[in-house]
């Protein structure tokens, strides 16, 4: 048969390739030809229309919404998350087939229909708790982008003003230019005025992170109503200090008060203006009263509590959060413990007038180190114990050290679909140690992303690369230990066949 399918994850990075790569693979196996379109970050490539018209069924392995999804209607079809297309793809290519044999006998075909706004995946029949969490990552999955675009261009900023400003002061004096004389006179030959805009364009991209977090939270409640007031909670967040708490409870709130109004029953006459006027003009007014005047002021005082106490740490007590981040990063490897402990870590950047040494850049390059050490542990023990792994996953093995090096943990996933519990206890207690190391050295990092690409970003560089090799070796040591006293079923059956064929 002749299958196209559509990959997509909240984050478009790491799963969306590798359930692409995973369905292709299982289709040639199985005798079957798929074609996927990856809507990931980077874009996607539509599949040919002539490809569509002669595919037999469709599969959909998306945590988002599909996209253009009319294009694929009137053809038997799966919907499947993608980490079931990455974990098993086999089972996933199986329903499909199976799918279009019993559209086949029914002599009637099943098309999904299109939405009006493709731009997020929320089951509604789904438990409260499902939803919520996806509510959530819906609008972690559209802040993170400024969050990294922002982060980098303001480490490159500082890092340019360090060279711009004699003496050590550039981090101080590059956020003393204002804006306006900035744009007023910049000067293209000058390294401060260079080192200004990079700032300034990072600060303007920051800024952004709170109300995109809040209006898409609200828009995955409430869809397009949901978006106005959702943005309006985000940005009073931020006026009142009360920074990313505050723009979670605006986008719950947002989102709530936005589908409570939109179900009104009004007259046809006003039916109109409903969605235009009336629900946006309500809901903010609404969540701008309430973020203002009646709960603004105590997120505020939460938020500086939290950073007080972030500031004071030291010792001990820094060392045993790096471990706890890290542990939480090595669990389910990109997935909602993982994004928790990354979305905690990169709002920490947000506080305005951190210092250079801040407790919130040490977070940062605990939280880093700790991701990057699952996949790079898979890739060592690969190549220091390959009769452990299968041909497969040693090829995914290689694929996993440039994963690993760039801060995407999802290049561990084949490893932990294939053999769970020794790779996650393996990744758990190497992640953990590798976060307690950063924050015991004092590694600091102002870029939210990039992996080794930051380097020299870093502050006590040589201390990130160290947390990183110390949980790399504990991780990849522990899991060829536990494979050892008892070798994979899969790998032995695969070296009898080796073995049967040489002879």
């Amino acid at each position: 048969m002749k299958f196209v399918a559509v990959s997509s994850c909240p984050t478009g990075i790491a799963h969306t390739y590798m359930a692409a790569e995973a369905l292709e693979q299982a289709g040639a196996a199985a005798g079957h030809q798929v074609v996927v379109e990856t809507q990931g970050a980077a874009g996607s490539t539509p599949i040919d229309p002539t490809v569509i018209a002669e595919a037999d069924g469709v599969i959909y392995a998306a945590d988002l919404e599909v996209k253009d999804k009319d294009r694929f209607a009137g053809k038997p079809f799966v919907d499947v998350g993608v980490k079931k297309a990455v974990h098993d793809p086999n089972a996933v290519v199986a329903a499909a087939v199976a799918a279009v044999e019993s559209a086949r006998a029914a002599g009637v075909p099943a098309g999904p229909v299109a939405p009006a706004a493709p731009v997020t995946k929320v089951d509604k029949n789904a438990g409260a708790g499902t939803r919520i969490r996806q509510w959530l990552m819906t609008g972690v999955s559209y802040m993170i982008p400024f969050v990294a675009a922002g982060g980098i261009l303001i480490a490159l900023g500082f890092m340019l003003a360090g060279v711009a400003w004699p003496g050590g002061e550039g981090a101080v004096e590059v956020t003393k230019i204002p804006l306006a004389d900035l744009v007023a006179g910049f000067d293209p030959l000058s390294l401060q005025h260079w080192s200004a805009v990079l700032f300034q364009t990072g600060a303007l991209a920051f800024g952004f992170l709170v109300p995109v977090l809040s209006g898409f939270i609200a828009y995955a409640i409430a869809d397009r109503p949901g978006l106005v007031p959702g943005f309006v909670g985000g940005a009073a967040s931020v006026a009142v200090g009360a920074g990313f708490l505050g723009g979670l409870v605006t986008g719950f709130l947002a989102g709530g008060v936005a589908l409570w109004i939109s179900r009104w029953k009004v007259a046809k006459g006003v039916r109109g203006v409903m969605p235009v006027v009336v629900v946006p003009l309500l809901s903010s007014l609404v969540v701008g009263v309430v973020m203002l005047v009646l709960i603004g002021k105590p997120i505020a005082s939460a938020m500086t509590s939290l950073t007080d106490w972030l500031t004071g740490l030291s010792g001990a007590n820094a060392i045993l959060l790096g471990a706890l981040l890290g542990a939480m990063m090595g669990f389910d490897l990109g997935g909602p413990v993982n994004k928790v402990a990354y979305t905690f870590a990169v709002t920490g950047l947000s506080v305005q007038g951190l210092a250079d040494d801040a407790t919130q850049f040490k977070i940062m390059a605990a939280v880093m180190a700790a991701g990057m050490v699952a996949p790079l542990a898979m890739a060592l023990a690969t190549v220091v114990r390959k009769n452990l792994f299968t041909h497969s996953e040693q090829e995914n093995g290689k694929a996993a050290w440039l994963l690993g090096a760039s801060f995407i943990s999802e290049g561990a996933i084949p490893f932990a679909a294939a053999d769970p519990w020794r790779v996650i206890v393996s990744s758990v207690v190497g992640s953990s140690a590798a976060g307690a190391v950063s924050m015991a050295l004092g590694a600091g990092v102002r870029a939210p992303h990039g992996g080794i690409w930051v380097l020299p970003l870093m502050s006590t560089f040589w201390a990130f690369v160290v947390a990183i090799v110390v949980g790399t070796v504990i991780t990849a040591g522990l899991v060829i230990a536990l494979k050892s006293m008892r070798p994979s079923p899969v790998v032995a059956a695969e070296q009898r066949a080796d073995a049967a064929l040489a002879a």
